[in-house]
């Protein structure tokens, strides 16, 4: 025996000896699941999967946080004086809240969708993954974030957002530490 046999055999899938023993049906089933696999696997690493799925997830934070810090608001809006209901303040206080959550959700999911497009986009024109992908997505993020209130702000916003993407993604990709605390 030539081979090293605490190395597992690699067949081609066609040659494999469990594939061979099976019938032709069986056979088909496989390979249509093995395409329909591949095909699922490449939607999930586009960019336009990552996009949305980063818009969506910065949707639900924000709403979440917007609902978080409403608990915390200083005006009551049951010790408001009015001639309403108790229920008629109660469906108001959950109205301002659904907005408040859909306008802090719309925000963050922008911003969310935003920066992993452009960072998505850089890695696939650049064919790496590594620093420079986040640092300068976070730039044009920024810049694109800040346009609206001039150039110089549009650059310090860029730097600002590129900065704290960089800390982050330098954070992630850190090794852990040795302690189990």
């Amino acid at each position: 025996m030539s081979q090293n046999p605490l190395l597992t055999p690699i067949y081609p899938l066609k040659q494999h000896p469990e594939f061979e023993a099976m019938n032709e049906v069986d056979q088909t089933n496989l390979l249509n699941m093995l395409k329909y696999q591949k095909f699922f696997q490449q939607a999930m690493e586009s960019c336009a999967f990552k996009t949305v799925l980063s818009a969506g997830a910065g949707f639900g934070l924000g709403a979440f946080f917007s609902l978080v810090s409403s608990s915390f608001a200083f005006d009551d809006p049951f010790s408001r004086t009015s001639e309403l209901s108790r229920q008629q303040k109660a469906k108001e206080l959950f109205k301002d809240m659904g907005k408040s959550m859909y306008r802090q959700g719309r925000g963050f999911g922008y911003v969310g969708g935003l920066f992993a497009g452009i960072e998505c986009g850089i890695e696939g024109y650049r064919g790496k993954n590594d620093i420079y992908n986040s640092a300068s997505a976070g730039f044009l993020s920024g810049a694109i974030l800040s346009k609206s209130a001039g150039v110089k702000a549009a650059f310090g916003g860029g730097f600002a957002f590129a900065a704290f993407s960089t800390a982050i993604d330098m954070y992630m990709k850190s090794a852990p530490s040795d302690n189990d605390y």
